[in-house]
């Protein structure tokens, strides 16, 4: 196949051997190499392709994409600025640039991208199709499978789009990382909206961002590759988003704007648990796609944060031309796991399953259970291994403050000894006086709460959300929060 003739936006300098621009296969990992493939140097965290250039010529390579400045005999050496650019617009070429042929809808921010792109595959699929690609995996059609990064990197997010055009998708609804944007994974994709949902101080750290500027930075380079923006008003950088942004079309949503909302309800009944609002759509939003308001909204996942979640995904179905009775209803029963999912409803208690693993996301979801006014807020937690002691010591600090009763247990220890964390958790816990136990075994404390539950409980637990293993001395072993919960309810209602 010619690659280079069908890459948009590439250039290239031939800097030795014979060009010819007929290959076999696009590889950029060695163990995938094939006889006259095109393979592309990626330098990575802990590993540079440009460095075993002679292994890829004995595996038979006809032409290396590098981005050094290597001259040699035995092969075509093509230079690029970026080899991670190169490779995005080389795979949209090799599949064909299934991008272009459907609507892609990318939603960044530090909170809310899965949630509301979960909400916004549920509102566009009572019409079309709709491929969904982030942190909980890859859904095309019924088949779902897991994926190593929120945005994955850009030869399988290629290959992606390829499945859910042959699939008959009409929408793609993906999440997009600041790392997406900075390792150019997105490189050359033209998104058809743009969502930003919120950012706060994350991701900063050696392996990620420098510090909180880059990192918005690199959230606000995300925008000049959209046709149409719609921001959180409601957040103070969304000024700053909307100015970086090069869209045609840019919209507000929030408590003012273009989509606005309001007559927002806390709604707590046995079979459900949830909210209910109104949206308001500005003079323009009205012309243009034809919706004033849309009223009695019923979202099926606590707390005002998944309001706004869900106005994302709204505002963003009003511009596809979702119908106003399919915004009413479609998210009534929205579940996603691990995002402040309802794993159990009765009269007597409620249980909630959360990712919620910082003191942002920790303090946020206390106070919107607050809002459901349980008699006794339990929340079990733990905290990563190997990781800033700092997120430990705030998690410990705001169950203690702001809990009714904490169950202090293990997350994913990896290589630290999970009575050591739990220890610096209780370290700055106990000088709240909050009330808690520590039960290090995580699914012993999961059905101790349970078990010693009071009528009017809410039980919140938090940390590892969808994730489906837990990770000991760098061993993962199966473990699901959700299974456990249903095994104690079903030991439970054996027992009664």
């Amino acid at each position: 196949m010619k690659l280079i003739e069908n890459t948009d936006g590439l250039d290239i300098d031939i800097i030795s051997g014979k060009f010819d621009d007929d290959f076999s296969d696009l590889v950029f990992n060695t163990k995938n190499v094939v006889k006259d493939c095109l393979f592309v140097c990626i330098k990575g965290r802990n590993f540079d392709t440009h460095d075993v250039i002679d292994e890829i010529v004995k595996l038979g390579a006809k032409a290396v994409v590098v981005e050094r400045d290597i001259k040699r005999d035995d092969i075509c050496v093509i230079k690029v600025d970026s080899t991670r650019a190169a490779l995005a617009r080389l795979s949209a070429a090799y599949f064909g640039h299934p991008a272009k042929k459907m609507k892609i809808i990318g939603i960044t921010g530090t909170k809310g991208k899965t949630t509301s792109s979960h909400m916004l595959k549920k509102l566009l699929e009572q019409d079309a199709k709709v491929g969904l690609i982030g942190t909980n995996g890859i859904t095309v059609g019924d088949i779902h499978r897991s994926t190593l990064n929120t945005t994955p990197e850009s030869y399988e997010l290629q290959k992606t789009f390829k499945e859910c055009l042959d699939a008959g998708c009409e929408y793609v609804v993906m999440e997009v990382s600041s790392q997406a944007v900075m390792l150019k994974r997105i490189e050359g994709i033209k998104f058809y909206i743009g969502i930003f949902t919120n950012i706060s101080p994350d991701h900063i750290g050696p392996d990620e961002h420098k510090d909180f500027t880059e990192y918005l930075m690199y959230k606000s380079l995300f925008f000049k590759q959209c046709e149409k923006t719609v921001v959180n008003a409601d957040d103070e950088h969304s000024a700053y988003i909307l100015e970086q942004s090069t869209s045609y079309e840019k919209y507000k949503f929030g408590k003012c704007g273009d989509f606005v909302i309001n007559n927002i309800n806390y709604i707590s009944k046995k079979d459900f648990l949830g909210t209910s609002f109104c949206i308001s759509c500005c003079d323009v939003v009205k012309d243009k796609y034809g919706i004033e308001s849309v009223s009695d909204i019923l979202v099926g996942i606590p707390g005002e944060f998944n309001v706004y979640n869900a106005l994302s995904a709204l505002s963003a179905a009003i511009i596809c031309r979702v119908k106003p009775a399919v915004l009413q209803t479609a998210l009534k029963d929205i579940k996603v796991n691990g995002r402040m999912e309802v794993a159990y409803s009765s009269h007597d208690i409620k249980i909630i399953i959360d990712y919620a693993h910082n003191a942002i996301s920790t303090e946020s979801l206390i106070k919107t259970l607050r809002r459901y006014e349980p008699k006794r807020l339990v929340v079990v937690f733990g905290s990563g291994g190997n990781r800033s002691k700092d997120r430990r010591y705030s998690m410990g600090e705001i169950c203690g403050k702001m809990a009714d009763f904490s169950v202090v247990t293990a997350d994913n220890s990896r290589y630290e000894k999970t009575e050591d964390i739990i220890a610096d958790i209780v370290e700055k816990l106990s000088a709240t006086g909050g009330k808690y136990i520590t039960v290090p075994d995580r699914k012993e404390a999961i059905f101790y709460a349970i078990e010693n539950s009071k009528p009017g409980d809410i039980i919140a637990i938090i940390g590892k959300g969808h994730e489906d293993y837990q990770e000991i001395d760098g061993v993962r072993h199966h473990f699901l929060d959700r299974e456990v919960v249903e095994e104690c309810l079903e030991k439970m209602n054996e027992r009664n």
